[in-house]
């Protein structure tokens, strides 16, 4: 007989040399009336995996299973989706209720949403936090299309990426900023002029390349080292979306600020629920099903076993620029 298994944490690692997950046992979930059950095929690890790991979410139970990003089919649940490919996140999964990184996942059915057929399980599994994240800022900050121009920082990140992928699938000119490199590595609907971050003219060559106007959007994925930079390569009533940061506290200059009519934005995906979240995946369906969005490179054949999941979170703390995916 086989046995399934799943990933559970049981309390904090107090550093990310004692992040050693215990591997359980796991039988096939019974979902009650308005769930289904998920057989996860792939599993993304993401840095805010780690993080919860690591105990910095304040919100986050214990014991649980970790993780978010997930793809795979429904084996249980309403007859309409029965076998039915399906791919998701969440902010509450692996933090407020089992997550991903398990044979099994059990989901109201309103956070089902179907996997684009010409996208690889693998490469679906890596496809929520990323996504989700960049089309929150930039749907917050007002991104219309046509006439703006969106500048992301932190470009050749996974956030960056997305971010880039979905501006100009909507029609604006996106500019990219990246450290120690000029070129942008991601898939996007137009080109994207990339920026050395290490330039002395970084913040001229932005206004240059913006006519003299400035950004719309600043998508700002690192934070504190971007900061007064994307605030400095605005436009007139502009907004820098922030998502992250290495540093908490940084100043600016409060009157220029005001003056320009500037604005901030945070943007966190816990805040989404993994039925939100469904709903989003949804809205970007056809961009995944026309070829105008897509996910980020996997090889299956590298998949890594649940048994290794110690490793892969460290890989991921530790910057790699891999997607780093489970195969429970």
């Amino acid at each position: 007989m086989t046995t399934f298994q799943a990933l559970r944490l049981s309390a904090k690692a107090e550093t990310a040399a004692d992040i050693a997950p215990d591997l359980v046992p796991q039988n096939k979930p019974q979902p009650q009336a308005d769930e289904a059950v998920i057989e996860v095929l792939a599993a993304a690890v993401n840095p805010s995996d780690v993080k919860a790991a690591l105990g910095s979410m304040p919100q986050a139970i214990w014991p649980r299973t970790p993780g978010r990003d997930f793809a795979g089919r429904v084996v249980a649940g309403p007859a309409e989706w029965m076998g039915q490919d399906v791919w998701g996140t969440g902010g509450d999964l692996g933090v407020t209720r089992d997550g991903t990184h398990a044979r099994y996942l059990v989901l109201p059915q309103n956070a089902l949403s179907r996997k684009p057929k010409n996208v690889s399980v693998a490469a679906a599994a890596t496809v929520g936090v990323p996504f989700i994240t960049a089309n929150e800022g930039l749907r917050r900050a007002g991104l219309k299309g046509q006439g703006q121009t969106v500048i992301v920082f932190g470009v050749n990140g996974k956030v960056g990426q997305a971010a880039a992928q979905l501006a100009s699938r909507a029609g604006a000119k996106v500019i990219g900023v990246e450290r120690g490199s000029d070129q942008y590595r991601g898939h996007a609907s137009s080109h994207v002029a990339t920026f050395d971050s290490h330039s002395p003219t970084l913040v001229q060559d932005l206004l240059t390349a913006t006519d003299g106007r400035g950004a719309d959007i600043a998508y700002n994925t690192v934070g504190s080292p971007y900061f007064d930079t994307a605030l400095q390569a605005l436009a007139i009533g502009g907004t820098q979306v922030l998502i992250s940061t290495i540093e908490r506290n940084v100043s600016f200059d409060i009157l220029a600020f005001y003056r320009r009519n500037l604005q901030m934005l945070g943007v966190d995906s816990l805040k989404l629920t993994v039925s939100q979240c469904a709903q989003v995946l949804n809205s970007l369906l056809p961009g995944f099903d026309d070829g105008s969005l897509m996910a980020f490179d996997v090889d299956e054949t590298t998949l890594i076993p649940l048994s290794s999941a110690g490793d892969a979170y460290r890989k991921v703390l530790s910057g790699s620029m891999d997607r780093v995916v489970l195969a429970p």
